[in-house]
C-alpha cells in the first residue's frame, strides 16, 4: 500500500486506488506504442503482398523489435521532432535498418493514432464485457437464493405492496442485462479506420498503387484481417468518426446508470437495517463514531458512477465540434475522457461483484417492518373474508377506513405498534377473530407472482447468457485497495 502515498507528483486515483492493472495496461503506452508497431508491420506487410518493393527481410527486421522499444531514443526524437508520431516512426527505424525506408508509408499519423484507439477500445470493451458477465453471475445468484423471501415494496420510498428480495434484485440484475446486450452491440459495430490517407480520400495509396482502385481496397481489407477485424469503416476524414467515441461512452454509461440505481438501493437497504454490504472485521466505517457501518463500497460505485455519466458528455461534445475532414481539437480530450471512462467502468463492476458476493441479509428486520405495515395491506382480503360472513363490502370498505386511520394515527404521533388487527378484532361488523386475522397475516399470501417471475427471468433471460459467456467467469477479480 505503500505506493499509494510515495508519490511525488499527481496520479490519477483510477490507477493508484480502482481500476484493476488489466484495464490499467490496455490504456498504457506501452500497450498503444506496440500496437502502433504493429499496424506499421500491417501495412509493410499489406504492401508487400500487393506488390510494392519491400521484401520480407524488412518485414522480419520489424517483427523482430516489436516489443523492445527503446523508450528514451523515442523521448529524445519527440522532443527533437516536436511530433509523437514521426518520433516513434524514427526510432523504430533506428532499431531498424533496413526497414528504415519503409515504416508508414503513404499513411498519416491517424493510421496508427485512430486504429489504435480502436482496437484498444475494442480489447477494453471485452474486458468490460468479462466484468459485466461476473457481476450477472453472483446477482443471478442472490435472486435465485432470495427469490421467495417477502419485503416490503417501496413507491416513491413509500410502503407499497409486498415484493420478494430476490425480485427486487433481478430488477438489478435485468439492468445489466441491458448493459450486457449493449456492451457486445458496440462492441461488434467497431471497425478499424483502415488506411484512408490525410483527408479520407486514400489518394496517396492511389500513387503508390499507380491508380488501381482495387488494391487500395483490399489493402484495407488485408490490414483490417491482419489485426483482428471484418472490416474497415467505408468512409471517413482523416479520422474516424468520433461519433465512435460517443458511441462508446454512452455504452459505459449505461453501465454506470445501472451501478448507481444499485448502490442507491443498497445504501436505502443498509439504513432500514434489512440488507447490508460486507463489511470487514477491522474495516473503520467512521473516525468519530465508532459503531457506524457506512455503506462505503456502495457510495464508492455512486461516485464513480457519476464521474462516468457526466464524462460521457466528452466525446459528444467533441463529435459535435469536428470541422469537416478534422481539427485536432479531440486529442487531448479524447486521450483523458476515454480511458478514465474506462478505467472507472471497471472499477465500478468489481466493486458491484465485490458487493453483490458479501450481501448480509436480515430477514428479522424484514419481516418487523413488514409487520409494520402488513395490516394496511391486507385490508382487501380481510373485507374479502367479512363479506364472506355476510357484511357489506361498501360499509366495510368505510369502516376499515375510519380503523386505518386511527391506528395510523396512533403510529405516527404516539409512536406505538400498528394496532389495526385489535380494532378489527374489536368490531362485530367483521365478525372475525384474532386467529382469523392471524392467518390473513402470512406474508408469502402477499408478493404475487415474485418466485415465479424470478425463476421464468432466471431460466430464459439469464441462464442461457451465463452459459454462452462461461468462459468469461474466469475473469481475474478487481482488487478493492481501500
Amino acid at each position: 500500500m505503500s505506493e499509494l502515498y510515495n508519490k511525488p507528483t499527481y496520479e490519477s486515483p483510477l490507477n493508484s486506488r480502482y481500476a484493476s492493472p488489466e484495464m490499467q495496461y490496455i490504456f498504457s503506452p506501452d500497450k498503444k506504442f506496440t500496437t502502433w508497431r504493429k499496424l506499421w508491420i500491417a501495412l509493410a506487410e499489406s504492401e508487400m503482398e500487393l506488390g510494392l518493393n519491400i521484401t520480407q527481410e524488412q518485414i522480419d527486421e520489424l517483427n523482430a523489435h516489436v516489443n523492445d522499444i527503446d523508450y528514451d531514443d523515442a523521448a529524445k526524437e519527440e522532443k527533437l521532432r516536436r511530433h509523437d508520431v514521426m518520433a516513434h516512426v524514427h526510432s523504430y527505424g533506428n532499431q531498424c535498418p533496413s526497414a528504415k525506408g519503409i515504416i508508414h508509408m503513404g499513411a498519416t499519423s491517424c493510421y496508427v493514432g485512430d486504429n489504435t484507439d480502436i482496437i484498444i477500445m475494442r480489447e477494453a470493451l471485452t474486458l468490460i464485457r468479462k466484468r459485466l458477465v461476473v457481476a450477472i453471475n453472483e446477482l443471478a445468484k442472490f435472486a435465485d437464493k432470495y427469490k421467495a423471501m417477502p419485503t416490503l415494496g417501496f413507491t416513491h420510498f413509500q410502503p407499497a405492496q409486498l415484493v420478494t428480495v430476490g425480485k427486487r434484485a433481478s430488477l438489478w440484475l435485468q439492468d445489466l442485462m441491458f448493459d450486457l446486450n449493449e456492451v457486445e452491440t458496440v462492441a461488434a459495430s467497431l471497425k478499424l479506420l483502415g488506411c484512408k490517407g490525410t483527408t479520407g480520400t486514400q489518394a496517396s495509396f492511389m500513387e503508390l498503387f499507380g491508380g488501381d482502385h482495387a488494391k487500395c481496397v483490399e489493402l484495407d481489407s488485408k490490414i483490417a484481417s491482419k489485426m483482428g477485424f471484418e472490416a474497415s469503416y467505408y468512409v471517413s476524414g482523416q479520422t474516424y468518426s468520433r461519433k465512435v467515441d460517443s458511441r462508446v461512452l454512452n455504452c459505459l454509461s449505461s453501465i454506470a446508470q445501472s451501478a448507481h440505481k444499485f448502490s442507491n438501493d443498497i445504501r436505502l437497504l443498509q439504513h432500514l437495517k434489512e440488507i447490508e454490504e460486507p463489511f470487514e472485521k477491522n474495516q473503520i466505517g467512521s473516525s468519530a463514531m465508532a459503531y457506524k457501518r457506512n455503506p462505503m463500497r456502495s457510495e464508492r460505485i455512486a461516485s464513480l458512477s457519476r464521474y462516468v455519466m457526466a464524462d460521457a458528455l466528452n466525446p459528444a461534445m467533441t463529435a459535435a465540434e469536428q470541422w469537416f475532414e478534422r481539427t485536432l481539437d479531440d486529442s487531448a480530450n479524447k486521450r483523458i475522457s476515454v480511458p478514465e471512462a474506462f478505467l472507472a467502468v471497471d472499477a465500478i463492476l468489481g466493486i458491484y461483484t465485490n458487493v453483490v458476493d458479501g450481501l448480509v441479509v436480515y430477514p428479522k428486520m424484514i419481516e418487523k417492518h413488514i409487520m409494520d405495515e402488513l395490516p394496511f395491506m391486507a385490508t382487501e382480503n380481510i373485507m374479502m373474508a367479512a363479506t364472506e360472513k355476510g357484511g357489506d363490502r361498501q360499509e366495510l370498505h368505510e369502516r376499515i377506513r375510519v380503523l386505518s386511520m386511527e391506528a395510523g394515527a396512533v403510529v405516527k404521533r404516539e409512536g406505538k405498534p400498528n394496532d389495526l388487527l385489535e380494532r378489527i378484532a374489536k368490531d362485530p361488523m367483521f365478525g372475525l377473530d384474532k386467529d382469523h386475522l392471524g392467518e390473513l397475516m402470512k406474508p408469502e399470501l402477499y408478493i404475487g407472482r415474485c418466485p415465479e417471475q424470478v425463476d421464468t427471468f432466471l431460466k430464459e433471460a439469464v441462464y442461457p447468457v451465463l452459459e454462452s459467456h462461461k468462459d468469461d467467469l474466469e475473469v481475474k477479480e478487481v482488487e478493492l485497495k481501500v
